[in-house]
């Protein structure tokens, strides 16, 4: 009777197992969420990229306005992913290009989609 009874707690304790536990090593909806570009792109400049610290949405601080810069990117038809790679030449405030250079460091090891998810953003603003 105690091996009986010993058995069906077993069971029963494997049985009430935590939802936690079942979704181990299985990915689950935080870390597989795919975000939207331009929502990824904003992520990016404010945090990761740290790009906030040189440009605003509409005012000139170090760097361009998001705003100039998604303006003269769209008419002039460049493209601020090579731009981030550093393989173009900077279209907007070139006199600033310097200090945009040691940001290259960072741009650089961005994903090709964390790039574009950048430019979307930028972008966003062109309207």
């Amino acid at each position: 009777m105690k091996k009986l009874f010993l058995l069906s707690s077993f069971f029963i304790l494997i049985s009430c197992k935590k939802e936690s536990e079942e979704s181990f090593g299985k990915p689950t909806e935080s870390n597989t969420e795919v975000k939207a570009p331009e929502a990824l792109g904003k992520e990016l400049f404010e945090g990761k990229g740290n790009c906030v610290a040189c440009h605003k949405v509409d005012q000139k601080i170090i760097g361009p306005s998001i705003q100039d810069i998604a303006k003269v990117y769209k008419t002039e038809n460049g493209n601020i992913v090579d731009f981030l790679k550093n393989d173009a030449k900077p279209l907007v405030d070139p006199s600033q290009y310097e200090v945009m250079k040691t940001n290259f460091a960072i741009t650089k090891t961005m994903s090709d989609e964390e790039l574009k998810g950048l430019e979307t953003y930028i972008f966003s603003f062109s309207k």
